[in-house]
């Protein structure tokens, strides 16, 4: 049976998956991932203690807020619901803000990255991610738009308020749910202060 499509989707075979601008070189070497903010065990992990925590293999849809969709795609990686059971998230820790290598940002309350499918991933279709994919590490939401699932991840920071990512703050929807078509801050219920006096 073939699977539903978001509305205002269409699906195109496995190609995509990209990055807009320069893409950050990495050494795995000294490469380190960092948990931090409103939480009682702040963490640090090396690349090697990344690959020691347990992995597992999922299987999602990818949705661009452009309109295109790549299905069924291979993603391996540490459940997010790892890293929150490491850090033991304070009571009033309700949002995660993600810092990327190049600067980016995004963030989403807690509530919507304990699913089973929201990972940390390092690989894809049984290869490590390359660096134009988002590698070595991206976060994967497969039930938002991919302007969720931060590329080049070394930063994960606990809030208590919710912080406006990259391209929330510049008009993109903050909810960015596909099956809602959330794709601009319009149909979010909220008033993004810094377009009003445009």
């Amino acid at each position: 049976m073939r699977k539903k499509l978001p509305p205002g989707q269409r699906e195109i075979k496995k190609s995509r998956l990209r990055h807009i601008g320069s893409i950050p070189s990495f050494d795995l070497e000294t490469w380190v991932l960092t948990a931090y903010g409103l939480v009682e065990k702040p963490l640090t992990l090396t690349w090697s203690n990344l690959l020691e925590l347990p992995s597992v293999v999922i299987v999602s849809d990818f949705h661009c807020v452009e309109g295109w969709s790549v299905m069924n795609n291979k993603w391996e990686g540490v459940p997010f619901q790892t890293i929150v059971k490491m850090v033991k998230p304070e009571e009033n820790a309700r949002y995660v803000t993600f810092e990327c290598e190049d600067g980016y940002t995004t963030s989403l309350p807690l509530t919507d990255l304990l699913g089973d499918d929201v990972l940390l991933a390092y690989k894809l279709e049984d290869e490590y991610l390359r660096p134009e994919r988002g590698g070595p590490l991206r976060l994967i939401v497969p039930k938002k738009y991919a302007y969720k699932s931060a590329m080049w991840l070394k930063k994960i920071k606990f809030t208590s308020h919710h912080e406006l990512g990259y391209w929330e703050s510049r008009g993109y929807s903050n909810t960015a749910d596909p099956w809602k078509q959330d794709r601009c801050a319009q149909s979010d219920n909220f008033v993004d202060e810094k377009r009003q006096g445009q």
